[in-house]
């Protein structure tokens, strides 16, 4: 690791990116120093005009009640609806739904007879315990969905 006498020069892992933080550096010193320019190079002179530039206070400041009446604005606001179930996005969605559904009982039809007995085989047989178990799970599955319907209808109304 290089020392420097007066700054920390933090660890690089690539020898380019220290020469260009040095050269940042170093930019940053002589204009704050306010040194002529006349010995800088190219690059030094872009890093002095951004180091005077980022010294500058801003042309504007915010107004001091910026933020209130920023609050006020989006609390006036109208909430951003979802899309209507008239809005053409919906009614592609719909179709491609259909279509796709249409098109996966038609490959069942078509083929089904030959696919469809593996999977039956993976299945446990109806009376297994197995069974009873992946009842259970889907009932819950469902008791859970249909209580997070009813939850969020019921806030819908109140809120």
């Amino acid at each position: 690791m290089n020392q420097h006498t007066d700054d920390h020069l933090p660890a690089f892992d690539n020898a380019a990116h220290e020469r260009e933080w040095l050269a940042q550096e170093r930019a940053m010193r002589r204009e704050r120093l306010q040194l002529d320019i006349a010995g800088d190079d190219a690059r030094s002179r872009r890093y002095r005009l951004l180091a005077r530039a980022l010294r500058e206070p801003l042309p504007e400041a915010l107004p001091a009640d910026f933020a209130q009446r920023m609050a006020a604005l989006a609390a006036a606001a109208p909430a951003r609806q979802a899309p209507t179930d008239g809005s053409f996005e919906s009614t592609l969605a719909l179709a491609l739904a259909i279509v796709l559904a249409i098109a996966a009982a038609a490959v069942v039809a078509l083929y089904g007879s030959t696919w469809l007995p593996s999977f039956a085989a993976l299945l446990p047989p109806p009376h297994a315990p197995a069974t009873r178990w992946l009842l259970a799970l889907g009932g819950c599955l469902g008791a859970s969905w249909l209580l997070g319907r009813w939850q969020r209808h019921i806030h819908g109304l109140t809120a």
